[in-house]
């Protein structure tokens, strides 16, 4: 009996493809440009400058456009909505900007003023500007806080130091006041000119001087007539050439940290406490 052939048939699989997924590009976040804000503004004259009237040129003037690469011309038309003539339609009335005892208020329904004035006007942050209450604020702060350093190293300060400053302001006036008087036209120095006494309280070349200036004035060394040299008061012997256009109490300031100068601020130093 013949056996039957047995064919094997071949299964195929069917291939599943996968999908290929695109992963999405990330937009790309365009900063946002400040808005402007509708509401009154008011402009003060720079320099504190009061003047009973001050006129602002309202015409004949340029802005440059980044956007467009060119200068477009300005002009204040009260009936038109825009400060550029190229962007103006029909009649130009022109009108003055006048500034009243050194202040402009502008309200909120004259934007195209406005807008010249805060925006493009070249005089803008030069003849005149923008009262801004935050930024204000913030000037008013950082000047607070330096009264307050100011003060704070003041009230600490020995009494040396106290002179040596105060000579910067009153000269060899300071040579005749008391500790108190010393110490209280300090205060009111630091709180007054806080940034200058902050520079002078770190300038070690401060008590340097006021130390050269003291020993002159007690007559321990002495400056010549031609302010060129410092001298022994007691034998005219010469310490120091003042170097050319350099002043003499600042020269010897300098001279007094060089190791011939330490030996001469030691021996003054012994005379001035004797």
């Amino acid at each position: 009996m013949a056996k039957k052939q047995e064919t094997k048939k071949e299964v195929e699989v069917p291939v599943v493809e996968t999908p290929v997924v695109e992963t999405p590009k990330p937009k790309k976040v365009e900063p946002k440009k400040p808005t402007w804000e509708i509401k009154d503004r008011v402009y003060y004259l720079t320099r504190k400058r009061r003047p009973l009237s001050y006129m602002v040129r309202s015409a004949g003037i340029y802005f440059f456009d980044e956007e467009k690469g060119y200068e477009r011309e300005l002009k204040y038309c009260q009936n038109q909505k825009t400060p550029f003539v190229d962007e103006m339609k029909g009649d130009q009335r022109l009108e003055h900007i006048i500034f009243r005892n050194g202040a402009l208020h502008v309200p909120r329904n004259k934007q195209t003023l406005q807008k010249l004035l805060s925006l493009y006007h070249p005089n803008r942050n030069v003849l005149f500007e923008e009262y801004k209450p935050e930024e204000k604020a913030s000037d008013d702060l950082e000047i607070i806080e330096l009264e307050l350093e100011a003060l704070n190293i003041a009230k600490n300060v020995d009494i040396d130091m106290a002179e040596a400053i105060m000579r910067v302001e009153y000269g060899s006036k300071v040579s005749n006041m008391s500790s108190k008087e010393l110490k209280r036209d300090l205060l009111l120095y630091a709180k007054s000119n806080p940034v200058l006494f902050l520079e002078l309280a770190s300038d070690d070349n401060v008590q340097l001087r006021n130390f050269g200036i003291k020993a002159t004035e007690l007559g321990i060394i002495k400056l010549s007539d031609d302010q060129r040299n410092f001298i022994w008061v007691s034998n005219n012997r010469k310490l120091m050439t003042v170097p050319f256009d350099e002043h003499p109490y600042t020269a010897l300031a300098h001279w007094f940290k060089t190791d011939e100068g330490m030996e001469i601020y030691a021996n003054i130093e012994k005379r001035l406490n004797n």
